[in-house]
């Protein structure tokens, strides 16, 4: 299988200026290629891979495009091939530009060919990259197999090189461990149908206080330089912002990493809801004809689902699945959270609190995410064919009901 290998690198002065450069001319070609992209779709007509990277090959030739034969070539071309993915899979018009200051600098090298990584220490190792020459990185764990492709980015301030490695483990057959229901939620980031409950704060107080005042010396530098968005001193702040929010998304992928694990490691079933974060952290500002309604309180919502790694953690989930062999069936989400396990009543008003669930009905009373998770499952082993986990799995169905005659 296809695993996943990052580590920290240790760029010379030199070298990470260089990367800065190759990232800058990464984004150019990203952006130049989506813009043509679209004034060709604006005509009725199409352009693809082949012809975009034809043109860069004669812009390169051009004195006045000298910086796109400074990069490497396939850094390049592998722009456009990840450009020509995004558009085939979202269209053209939703793909998004780069951003100089939003978007972090990036590049890959597909190549395995022009990748060679070696073991100097302990605690050292050393990749070769084209017109990088040797660069070392903190040798973490081990690689675990052959290096298929190689991408360098920048998160936090720091440098991280992510190997794409064959480890070439086979897929693990079902466990026949029991099932198992989760609830994602925003008090409690991961209850269970067995009545665990996980959750760790991401950010301490004295970070939260620090991560305010830098945005607020971010806001006030924008209102007094006006059109002088590229001052050092705002630099140093959004450099000091970046390196504390890459430290707080450190602590929530290592939170889901971990828990992700221990749940398909001890169970052959994990049933989870099947959430569109990205329809439900959606802005509720609305339009200048239709303004929204509850926007505050939206926007605080939008960032409590975000800050407990929902989507991470589930990615986690399929990724560690496979080596434990875990079953991760997605069920519809609608009325988990107000439906009594015990009787099947649904009614809003059970949910007496973020934690307390009473039904109105026949009085049961349990935690709101630990029912929650009851009914998750309940729903994930209706859909599995009543919880048969064998190598020949039944059809992802109900029995049909036998009628009367």
């Amino acid at each position: 299988m296809l695993i996943g290998r990052r580590y920290l690198l240790a760029f010379t002065e030199s070298q990470a200026t260089y990367a800065e450069q190759v990232g800058a001319a990464c984004r150019a070609v990203w952006n130049t290629a989506l813009e043509q992209r679209r004034e060709y779709r604006r005509r009725g007509a199409w352009i693809n891979y082949n012809e975009q990277a034809r043109q860069m090959a004669e812009a390169k030739k051009d004195p006045a495009c000298a910086w796109l034969a400074e990069a490497p070539s396939h850094t390049l071309q592998q722009t456009l091939r990840d450009l020509e993915q995004a558009c085939k899979a979202h269209g053209t018009w939703k793909v998004r530009w780069r951003s100089k200051t939003r978007t972090a600098a990036s590049f890959r090298f597909p190549d395995p060919k022009h990748i060679m990584a070696r073991r100097l220490s302990r605690r050292w190792g050393e990749v070769r990259l084209p017109k990088f020459g040797p660069v070392r990185f903190r040798w973490t764990k081990p690689l675990g197999g052959t290096i298929r492709n190689a991408t360098v980015s920048r998160d936090g301030g720091r440098w991280y090189i992510s190997f794409c490695v064959e480890d070439g483990v086979a897929e693990a057959a079902p466990n026949g461990k029991p099932p198992i229901g989760v609830d994602r939620g925003v008090a409690v980031a991961v209850a269970t149908s067995d009545g665990g409950l996980d959750d760790r704060a991401f950010v301490t107080a004295g970070e939260a206080a620090r991560l305010k005042r830098l945005q607020q010396r971010l806001s006030r530098s924008l209102r007094v330089h006006g059109r002088n968005r590229g001052s050092k001193r705002r630099e140093k702040t959004r450099g000091e912002i970046s390196r504390l929010n890459a430290r707080i998304r450190h602590r929530r992928a290592d939170f889901v990493t971990q828990k992700a694990v221990q749940v398909v490691r001890d169970h052959g079933l994990v049933a989870v809801e099947g959430l569109r974060i990205k329809n439900m952290t959606a802005s509720a500002k609305g339009t200048i004809e239709q303004p929204g309604r509850n926007v505050r309180q939206k926007a605080g919502l939008n960032r409590a689902i975000l800050s407990k790694g929902w989507g991470g953690f589930l990615l986690k989930l399929e990724h560690a699945a496979r080596y434990h062999g875990a079953h991760i069936e997605k069920v519809n989400p609608a009325y988990t959270s107000q439906t009594c396990h015990a009787c099947k009543h649904i009614a809003p008003e059970s949910r007496e609190s973020q934690a307390v669930f009473r039904c109105v009905a026949c009085g049961h009373q349990d935690h709101a995410d630990v029912n929650a998770a009851k009914n998750i499952l309940a729903a994930g082993l209706a859909v599995t064919g009543r919880g048969d986990l064998g190598a020949t799995r039944s059809a992802k169905r109900q029995p049909p009901e036998l009628v009367a005659t």
